[in-house]
């Protein structure tokens, strides 16, 4: 656990409480209770006293990890302990971006004067499928938002953005992780070569209301691409495509 409380110190807005909400708990006799009913509650199939001897020996022998479980360039994976607003104790997994990261990106490419939607198909590891998507990728500590999305374009696509966006913010799963990315349309005069590396296949342009018909007729199904074409539309970028739109961002920020 010394990391977890290393951490506890370096990122206190991780650890924030809400007196309604779920406690993280600090007293060290009160996490190990809860690795020990956790553990226990894991270990119960079965029955006979033989079972029981060996569950209680485990829960008290060699309890469900906490704390840090894995920290990477991009994500810190925490096993919690915590108090439900009920009174259970208990282990919450959640994954964070590392402490002193940007916030993600995903970027709108709208191309030529038409300001036709860019697609890529990305084949994606977790699902073990392809993908139609939007732009996207982790943000690089200190970078500026444009700086993020200029990298990301020229990764991705091999396009450099005339104007920048922005677009708000989403989470993109607030049941299991605490990362923040910021939505963006960008111009761009077209598509070059593409970033085989990150196994992206192919690329299209199609008008807004063909990427919208794809997100209702359920060819688009990532999450972070249908909040940034309903932010678009919100915003009025997929109804009028002439001009770079209301506070735009200048390229060089």
């Amino acid at each position: 656990m010394n990391r977890y409380q290393a951490l506890r110190r370096k990122a206190p807005e991780w650890f924030r409480e809400d007196p309604d909400g779920i406690r993280i708990l600090t007293d060290p006799a009160l996490i190990r209770a809860a690795r020990k009913q956790v553990t226990e509650a894991q270990e119960s199939r079965g029955s006979g006293p033989f079972r029981s001897l060996l569950t209680r020996l485990r829960a008290a022998l060699r309890p469900v990890p906490a704390g840090v479980v894995s920290a990477g360039r991009y994500l810190w994976y925490l096993r919690d302990p915590v108090r439900f607003p009920d009174g259970r104790l208990g282990l919450y997994d959640r994954l964070l971006p590392p402490p002193g990261s940007s916030p993600g990106v995903v970027v709108l490419p709208l191309a030529g004067p038409e300001g036709r939607v860019v697609l890529i198909e990305h084949y994606r590891h977790a699902t073990r499928s392809r993908h139609w998507e939007l732009v996207r990728g982790f943000g690089d500590p200190g970078a500026t938002a444009a700086e993020n999305v200029a990298r990301e374009l020229r990764e991705e696509i091999a396009a450099e953005p005339m104007a920048i966006i922005p677009l708000g913010e989403t989470h993109p799963d607030t049941g299991l992780l605490a990362h923040k990315v910021r939505l963006y349309a960008a111009r761009v005069d077209g598509v070059g070569e593409l970033e085989k590396g990150e196994a992206i296949h192919r690329a299209i342009t199609v008008t807004p209301a063909e990427a919208e018909e794809m997100v209702a007729d359920g060819r688009i199904t990532d999450g972070f691409s249908i909040a940034t074409l309903y932010r678009a539309r919100l915003a009025g970028l997929l109804g009028a495509p002439e001009g770079p739109g209301p506070g735009a961002l200048d390229s060089g920020a």
